[in-house]
């Protein structure tokens, strides 16, 4: 792995991630739906765990490692230059699937549709940060002066024939 390859590559999804994780740490707090989210999920009698085992943030951290990359590749296939193109980008992945996964999640196993909401607007807010953040963080591979050099070179040869 060289380095451009690792800012090329990691340090997007890197970004990413500190975006998201920041995110949902002040969406969870109680400046904003900390407090209904723990009352909702005590909805049905179901009690959350008091202690968080130390597994989860980890399991978090490379959840939303996957993410970020994935976001990257889809960023980069689809050639995603500006802003608006990574936040309309960002909007349609969360439409399709965390939308799609957190409905499912409230019409059959009975989850409250207000945990639904507040978990969907995290997710909209993670999608739209993290696909501006890749591509504002630079997705598409910078050239090397040798390909570049190769590039005009055939293009010379083309132009000559």
């Amino acid at each position: 792995m060289t380095l451009n390859d690792l800012k090329q590559n990691w340090l997007p999804v890197l970004a990413a991630v500190i975006a998201a994780a920041a995110i949902s740490g002040v969406w969870y707090s109680p400046l904003v739906f900390g407090k209904e989210w723990m009352a909702l999920r005590r909805v049905n009698g179901w009690v959350p765990d008091a202690k968080i085992a130390p597994w989860k943030p980890l399991l978090e951290i490379v959840r939303e490692f996957v993410v970020a990359y994935v976001l990257l590749r889809l960023v980069r296939q689809m050639r995603v230059k500006t802003l608006a193109a990574a936040a309309y980008l960002g909007f349609w992945v969360w439409l399709g699937f965390p939308v799609a996964m957190l409905v499912g999640a409230s019409l059959w196993d009975n989850k409250p549709w207000e945990l639904s909401l507040i978990h969907g607007g995290d997710w909209l807010t993670k999608m739209l940060a993290m696909t501006m953040v890749i591509t504002a963080t630079g997705t598409m591979p910078k050239e090397s002066g040798v390909d570049l050099q190769r590039r005009e070179s055939s293009t010379t040869a083309v132009v000559r024939s």
